[in-house]
């Protein structure tokens, strides 16, 4: 309980405001985004869109194997996943329901073999975190830029209400996957979308850091926090 508490204290704590792979693009008519498509491994399709000079992948990663097409090793065990520092991935609540909606959860070791993304796509890195950001108007403009719009209230969404802010203007369609924490509880889904970065955190060796949305306020937040987390993973063009 004690890590998940920490994950709801970081916005107090540290307000300083502080995706054999295919793909193409495409303008839309009926839309100012520019989007495309690209292929993992295992055949998943995801969206794609072009945000400033960067393209992104529009779905969270659900891919079960690297892109040499070896598998990584799913962790369903609470104390398996608590005492993990080699790559591991889950489905929220361990059921692989969530697969298609949620996308899977990876811890950042996983990330950290850099073979997770599809091939001419990898894991952003924080600065390519901070330069979408940027691309959106910054953080506190950003995040609702960034999230899908609608309410699970109100049969539109994924977000709990009030899903504050939500626009989903620049195409990203960011969503409420929860986190896994680094006890091997579940949390958050509806509440918090949390995205590894690959970056590691430069004062303290077992962090790194990832990017975070909220149901109930409209600004981004990039955080530092420990590596065998279970966050979701967007992936950005090479």
């Amino acid at each position: 309980m004690k890590c998940k508490i920490k994950i709801w204290i970081y916005p107090l704590a540290i307000m300083g405001m502080v995706l054999f792979f295919t793909s193409s693009c495409k303008k839309d008519k009926n839309s100012p985004l520019e989007t495309g498509t690209v292929t993992d491994v295992e055949g998943n399709v995801y969206q794609t869109v072009k945000i400033g000079d960067q393209w992104w992948m529009a779905e969270n990663l659900k891919t079960t194997k690297y892109n040499d097409g070896s598998a990584m090793p799913l962790v369903t065990d609470s104390a398996s996943w608590a005492e993990s520092s080699t790559p591991a991935y889950c489905w929220y609540d361990n059921n692989v329901d969530n697969k298609n909606t949620y996308g899977a959860l990876y811890n950042w070791f996983t990330v950290n073999t850099g073979k997770l993304a599809p091939t001419g796509w990898h894991v952003p890195t924080d600065a390519e975190w901070t330069t979408l950001t940027n691309n959106l108007g910054g953080q506190l403009l950003g995040g609702g830029k960034m999230k899908s719009t609608g309410t699970i209230e109100a049969g539109t969404g994924l977000w709990y209400s009030p899903n504050t802010g939500a626009t989903n203007e620049s195409g990203l369609t960011a969503i409420p996957a929860g986190s896994r924490s680094n006890d091997g509880a579940f949390s958050y889904i509806g509440i918090y979308g949390y995205w590894w970065s690959s970056s590691e955190f430069e004062s303290v060796a077992s962090y790194a850091w990832f990017l975070q949305l909220q149901y109930g306020v409209s600004p981004v937040f990039r955080f530092p926090d420990y590596k065998n987390f279970g966050f979701s993973v967007r992936c950005v063009k090479s």
